[in-house]
């Protein structure tokens, strides 16, 4: 039967009780959301429900739009066509979107988890979080630095105040060389939406890295070995189409409320995954160029920290002011911490020279 929506009645409320009759048993409905940190007035003139809210509140926000120029892989990369971090969340969101519509999942919470789980990645990618992780007193993990952002850094302080089911998701997403496929329910997002794309992101950046190592030299289509290929195919879309459909195919057949990848193919992954740390993430020339990197985030946290935090004003120059002037060592690492990693790739490097490169003089 089709919906469409009566004048008179609230939308919101009609896309709830939509929800209800056409959602897996699985999803999470927004009508069972548990909720904002902040409470809200329940505003039931909005046409959008909550996670509709919380994904336009990341799309909008000044962090989401400086991943367009943070690495994923390659550091600042000059050609058009490589993946940032942005397109990252991008691909992950239309990777995760695919896989919720068709297992009737909520599809706005995917969106919203997608577009939000990468906010707290430093410039420089692992790089930088790696360094950070060894500069703050109380360690840096991106992750939890997303969570961060949307709790307390963007919106001049005062955070997105997003639901709990966003704010999971992002701090859950994570899973570094861990397991794809956990057991431990307290490593995975407490929503199927949340774990789908804790999964969408392997497969995103399994597939996109490969195509960006490919593209760049690093590999050579011959490189992959065989037996990945056999599961996954020979081409980017292949591999991905084959991944999603395993999920699809083998999470419907179980039918018991978590998701489910075939055993040959979460092989595949699991070995794509490890072929790339090898070949492309450990290969000399990218290393070699995040170790410059990790001395430019080095250097900018150590000047922070003595002389205050400083930026670029325009075309112009804000210095800092002295060590004396913060309030105690512990929040000069912090807001050290804050103000790095939310930086760019370009920023951090033009912000490296304006401190540390000399600039040719003139009498007049």
């Amino acid at each position: 039967m089709a919906f469409i929506p009566v004048v008179g009645t609230s939308i919101r409320r009609q896309l709830e009780e939509r929800e209800e009759q056409i959602l897996s048993p699985y999803a999470t409905l927004n009508r069972r959301s548990r909720g904002r940190t902040r409470p809200e007035d329940d505003d039931l003139r909005d046409i959008r429900l909550p996670f509709q809210r919380d994904r336009d509140r990341i799309t909008h926000s000044k962090t989401f739009r400086r991943l367009k120029h943070k690495t994923q892989v390659f550091l600042a990369p000059t050609g058009d066509h490589y993946r940032t971090r942005l397109t990252h969340v991008l691909e992950v969101s239309q990777i995760a979107r695919s896989m919720a519509t068709a297992l009737c999942l909520n599809e706005c919470l995917t969106e919203a988890i997608a577009l939000g789980h990468d906010l707290g990645h430093t410039p420089f990618g692992h790089a930088g979080e790696a360094t950070l992780n060894e500069l703050h007193p109380g360690g840096f993990r991106h992750y939890i630095h997303s969570l961060r952002v949307v709790d307390t850094l963007e919106n001049n302080g005062q955070g997105l105040n997003l639901t709990f089911e966003v704010r999971n998701g992002i701090v859950k997403h994570s899973k570094g060389n861990g397991d794809i496929l956990p057991k431990d329910s307290a490593e995975i997002p407490a929503t199927l939406e949340g774990q789908l794309v804790r999964l969408s992101d392997i497969i995103a950046y399994v597939n996109h890295d490969m195509d960006d190592a490919l593209r760049s030299g690093v590999l050579k289509g011959k490189d992959l070995p065989q037996k990945i290929k056999d599961v996954v195919g020979e081409r980017h879309s292949k591999r991905i189409g084959a991944m999603v459909r395993d999920l699809i195919v083998e999470t419907l057949r179980a039918d018991d409320g978590r998701l489910h990848v075939s055993e040959a193919m979460l092989e595949a992954i699991t070995d794509l995954r490890a072929f790339l740390y090898d070949n492309v993430y450990r290969y000399y020339k990218v290393h070699n160029e995040f170790e410059k990197a990790q001395k430019i985030i080095r250097e900018l946290y150590g000047y922070f920290f003595e002389y205050g935090l400083s930026g670029r004003i325009g075309e112009g120059w804000e210095p800092g002011e002295e060590e004396s002037d913060w309030p105690n060592e512990k929040i000069a690492h912090r807001q050290v911490c804050d103000y790095i990693a939310g930086m760019t790739d370009r920023y951090a490097l033009n912000l490296y020279e304006q401190i540390f490169l000399p600039k040719p003089w003139s009498a007049r």
